[in-house]
């Protein structure tokens, strides 16, 4: 990214110098454009503006007198004044430009990486699992010294691990979080994905938990809630994307009764992460906030790099989770030890697999993978993903693949999985009125349109230097135009109906977005559908693009939100809420 930090600081720069001359040599109007005083001869029309403008009292005695005496000499010339707006938009972006680049250029020279110590044997998260339908855990979530990345690090953590415990479900099951909070401040907790009710202790995100507090959720799963990897982590407007960063995620497994036959599960919950040589975690700079920040280090369940052991003629299941706070995943297997196929998304089963290839991870996103083993090794890399442009420069990782775990595999283990069976959904759960109903042909009770957009109001109008809503003033991130009020509500909708979205994106970068309690069966994506019945909880939506989803509100009324995933973004104010009754 040291590229991108210079060219931003050499705009920036000229932006300014260029808005200083043209101020300094042709004054600053009142209106929106200044009279043009340019000439080769310092003719009679030159003269005549000229006084006009000192009649009208936009030139000092003294301005007269140089600017007439220049004209005499001929040959000279004087410049156009420059408008006050002109003044304020050239020299604010040449602000942004500067403080962007210099900001982010000074970060990447003088913050010294921790490389830690790659390549160990992978190790799992602790599994906390359902017994005759009720699973009741403590989240202690504390601030204190972990093994990440292959080094002690000072990180947060939910019971003195990065990732947390695994906890795994049925359909039908309760789930009793208590949640301890011992950090210096106040957090709460959301269960990404799961079709649950968002009030009282429900997956209420408008809790607040404070320091040394506890407080109590309960989960009552619907006995047709959908298979699939789900994931919990902190939701307290302002500090969502702090709190991830630093470690507090997990993940979530709502086992089916109908699962595929492999010879070994496996939960990869992918994350990243930055630290300092004493192993702190570095916060985010201005210009990281305003993109999404990315951390240096990609991480396996906390690891850099780890090693995966398996036997020819095996198939494993990979339930992968992307808890990065900003980073798209695009997953590849290289060599010769594996073969994976998408079986999952989200939310269930995908009706027919498809190629790794063809997924894209945003934050937020998760996908069920069935891996078939040979002998060989193998490399899981993460392929770059371009998310949009911003003043200028790509955002996203380096050209160059991203490695995340080696893979090994020995000889043929004698009598494996691999190769039986395709692992695709077969059903909808709940049937046609089911959560994962099929929408496509059915009556739509109303149409929105939502739009996501970030943008440099807040400067314009004087926020620049007196506090706007974005970092250091600069920029806005709304949803509709609106930042968000946990006071004010923005969509209404009727239990029992069917509603179709088109959520559009002005901005400059892709914004993940992330409907709580219903899952959106995704209808088109910029003029493409979905050949297959597709059903997210999270959908990109690209950067100047649109996409239309449609949502069952059947059941679960009440009050959460929806917003961008990049939780940046978020955090600064891209969410609204909605109530359904």
């Amino acid at each position: 990214m040291t590229w991108l930090w210079s060219v931003l600081l050499v705009v920036g720069v000229a932006l300014l110098g260029y808005t200083a001359v043209r101020v300094l040599a042709g004054g600053l109007a009142d209106g929106s454009g200044g009279a043009d005083l340019r000439t080769s001869s310092g003719g009679p029309r030159a003269r005549q503006v000229l006084d006009e403008r000192y009649a009208a009292g936009e030139l000092s005695t003294q301005e007269y007198e140089e600017r007439r005496a220049v004209l005499a000499r001929g040959g000279g010339r004087v410049v156009r004044s420059v408008s006050r707006r002109t003044a304020l938009t050239l020299g604010g972006l040449g602000v942004v430009s500067t403080v962007v680049g210099g900001t982010g250029l000074w970060r990447e020279l003088t913050t010294p990486g921790a490389p830690g110590d790659p390549g160990g044997e992978l190790v799992e998260p602790e599994v906390l699992a359902s017994s005759d339908g009720r699973l009741d855990v403590q989240l202690q979530a504390r601030f204190g010294t972990h093994e990440v990345a292959g080094r002690s690090a000072r990180t947060m953590g939910y019971n003195g691990g990065v990732p947390g415990p695994t906890l795994r479900l049925r359909p039908g099951d309760l789930l009793r979080i208590e949640l301890d909070n011992q950090l210096d401040h106040v957090t709460n907790l959301h269960v990404h994905g799961l079709h649950v009710t968002p009030e009282g202790n429900g997956d209420n995100i408008f809790v607040q938990v404070g320091p040394g507090e506890a407080h109590q959720y309960e989960y009552q799963l619907p006995e047709d809630h959908p298979a699939g990897v789900y994931w919990y982590h902190p939701h307290h407007h302002g500090s969502v994307a702090d709190q991830l960063f630093a470690g507090l995620y997990g993940a979530i497994v709502v086992e089916e009764d109908d699962p595929p036959a492999v010879d070994r599960e496996r939960v990869l919950v992918v994350s990243d992460i930055t630290l300092s040589q004493d192993g702190s975690v570095v916060g985010p700079s201005m210009p990281e906030r305003m993109m999404g920040r990315e951390g240096e280090r990609v991480l396996v369940d906390g690891q850099l790099e780890p090693r995966l052991r398996g036997r020819a003629g095996e198939r494993e299941r990979w339930r992968v989770v992307n808890a990065c706070s900003s980073r798209f995943v695009s997953l590849r297997l290289r060599g010769e030890g594996a073969d994976g196929q998408v079986v999952g998304r989200d939310v269930g089963r995908l009706t027919t697999p498809v190629g790794l290839e063809e997924v894209v991870l945003a934050p937020g996103n998760r996908m069920d993978l069935l891996v078939d083993l040979t002998e060989g090794d193998a490399e899981l890399v993460a392929a770059p993903v371009d998310r949009g442009q911003m003043m200028g420069g790509a955002v996203g990782p380096e050209d160059a693949e991203q490695l995340l775990a080696h893979l090994e595999v020995g000889r043929d283990g004698g009598s494996g999985a691999g190769g039986s069976g395709e692992g695709g959904a077969g059903g909808l759960p709940g049937g046609p009125d089911g959560p994962l109903a099929d929408l496509r042909d059915v009556d739509v009770d109303r149409r929105r349109e939502l739009t996501m957009e970030m943008g440099m109001g807040g400067m314009m109008g004087g926020g620049m230097m007196s506090g706007g809503r974005g970092p250091g003033g600069m920029m806005d991130f709304t949803i509709d135009g609106r930042s968000f009020d946990p006071d004010r509500v923005d969509q209404q909708v009727r239990l029992g109906t069917v509603e179709e979205w088109t959520i559009g994106n002005v901005g400059p970068l892709d914004h993940p977005f992330h409907l709580h309690v219903w899952p959106m069966q995704v209808m088109d994506v910029d003029g493409r559908r979905p050949e297959e019945p597709l059903w997210l909880d999270v959908v990109n939506v690209p950067a100047g693009g649109e996409v239309t989803v449609r949502i069952r509100f059947a059941d679960f009324g009440g009050r959460t939100v929806y917003h961008c995933h990049i939780l940046d973004h978020e955090d600064l104010g891209m969410m609204g809420t909605i109530q359904a009754r």
